[in-house]
């Protein structure tokens, strides 16, 4: 049984205090690949210093979008830069959020289209952040997508039925983190019965949100993943090991697709 955790901040002081555990932790429970997102330049270089390390942990670089009000002049040019790095295999998280005010909307576009078309570029998938805006992601994904083709992933979904819809005609992946386990969270799975097998993928968003039953537990990390998937597999009536199956590979031919052949 393998279980591939598509989205976590291990560089996050409290995981990054005790990395060699929870590494260690996370292969334990089975979780044999983690990927390392940044959400800023300087956090990005550490995803990738955290991805050398470790053979199990790959990076995403980016700016997020709460953070692009901060970027440095000379930011943008070196996430570019970071792309090249043979272990990086995603580009964010990016997007767009209304529910912080911590850079205006203009600049978040701004950086939410620089990813897309880098991620157009490069071939690599995107990661996308989306809080209180889900209209204004769809439109710019729909008008990306008249450029090329995506691949890209909405990371800790927790939209409504008829934007998953919108994401999955784009052909993009819709990721659940802990907040599907929630015992207030009924809508939100009924959301995750309806992805398509192909498109389901799981995440901790660590050190976030950590699922039930463990969710007194600070930091949440790659190991709890196991969690999200045994409760997607009860709302999807499968065995457990059947979903951790269905996810992992999803999560290889969007993210490892030479390994995966």
């Amino acid at each position: 049984m393998e279980l591939f955790d598509t989205h976590s901040h291990i560089f996050d002081e409290s995981l990054l205090s005790q990395i060699d555990e929870v590494v260690d932790r996370a292969n334990a429970a089975g979780v044999q690949t983690i990927i390392a997102v940044g959400c800023t330049v300087e956090d990005s270089q550490q995803c990738i210093e955290l991805a050398e390390r470790f053979d199990s942990v790959y990076a995403s670089v980016g700016i997020q979008p709460n953070y692009t009000a901060d970027a440095k002049p000379d930011d943008w040019q070196r996430i570019v830069e970071l792309v090249k790095h043979p272990k990086v295999i995603a580009i964010g998280e990016t997007g767009l959020d209304k529910y912080w005010d911590n850079a205006p909307f203009e600049i978040q576009q701004d950086y939410f289209d620089r990813h897309l078309r880098l991620s157009q570029e490069h071939d690599l998938p995107f990661i996308v952040h989306m809080r209180d805006c889900g209209d204004d992601i769809a439109e710019m994904l729909e008008a990306a997508a008249k450029r090329g083709p995506l691949k890209g992933v909405m990371h800790s979904y927790t939209g409504d039925e008829a934007l998953c819809q919108r994401c999955l005609d784009l052909d993009m992946y819709i990721s659940f983190a802990g907040m599907v386990t929630f015992k207030k969270s009924d809508e939100l799975r009924a959301v995750a019965k309806m992805v398509p097998e192909d498109r389901l993928l799981i995440e901790t968003d660590s050190p976030y949100l950590s699922p039930h039953p463990k969710r007194s537990q600070r930091p949440n990390e790659p190991a709890l993943v196991k969690h999200t998937a045994e409760c997607l597999a009860e709302v999807r009536g499968l065995e457990f090991a059947e979903l951790a199956e269905i996810t992992t590979n999803n999560a290889r031919r969007l993210f490892l697709p030479r390994s995966s052949n």
